[in-house]
């Protein structure tokens, strides 16, 4: 579904991406793991095309899309939910919801509709501002601001950040129904190595704009490197 092949991401004479080989199936959660400075934001973001690439090649269910807009890449079906959520603060719920439609106003009502039984509070809260709500609720708003593209392919980065526990694992469990339920692949960037290995079908390490390892869930939260650098010993 998504192959990157060959990418790198220079800031000026820093080498934020050096290089690397990944792919997604389709119907998979697939995390990138690795400290801060790792590469991880870079790499989403040189995906999207908001930052420009140095280096190598991305295809999107077999086309390039190395050199296209955001926008153009959005509507082929592939979203980012960028770190820190950027919702729209001085916009209402439904304000915010209705800009990820901007491809897809055929479909806002019933894209409406999901999002609200997905996020019932975001219902509740629809005529709010964005700079309103909890950081778990403006979470919320993102992933559902996201799926109003109608995506086929969401990128998720850094979704805990701030969250309480209860929070995280509330909103880890919905990523899962969208997977299973909907469809959606997901690419999780995480600093919660534990939480988004449990999550995700496989897993790629990555540090100082390389990939260091890679294998399923199960490999890497059983591997002793792991363990002491991501996972607490």
């Amino acid at each position: 579904m998504l192959k990157v092949r060959g990418l790198k991401v220079n800031y000026g004479v820093i080498e934020a991406v050096r290089g690397i080989d990944f792919e997604v199936k389709n119907g998979e959660i697939v995390t990138l793991i690795g400290a801060n400075g790792a590469g991880k934001t870079s790499t989403l973001n040189s995906i999207m095309g908001l930052v420009p690439k140095s280096g190598g090649e991305v295809h999107f269910f077999e086309e390039d899309i190395t050199n296209l807009s955001t926008d153009k890449i959005v509507q082929r079906g592939l979203t980012l939910v960028p770190e820190g959520r950027r919702v729209f603060i001085n916009l209402t719920v439904e304000e915010n919801l209705r800009l990820g439609a901007f491809h897809n106003e055929e479909e806002f009502p019933k894209l409406l509709e999901f999002v609200y039984t997905l996020f019932p509070r975001l219902k509740e809260k629809r005529h709010q501002f964005g700079g309103n709500l909890s950081g778990g609720e403006q979470q919320m708003l993102a992933i559902g601001r996201a799926l109003m593209g109608g995506p086929k392919m969401i990128l998720l980065d850094e979704p805990s950040m701030g969250l309480a526990p209860i929070i995280v694992k509330e909103l880890f469990n919905t990523l899962k129904r969208l997977n299973r339920e909907e469809g959606i692949t997901f690419l999780l960037v995480e600093q919660n190595a534990g939480a988004a290995l449990k999550l995700a079908d496989r897993g790629y390490v990555l540090e100082n704009g390389l990939i260091v390892m890679e294998g399923s869930s199960s490999q890497l939260l059983s591997s002793p490197e792991i363990r002491e650098k991501y996972l607490g010993g």
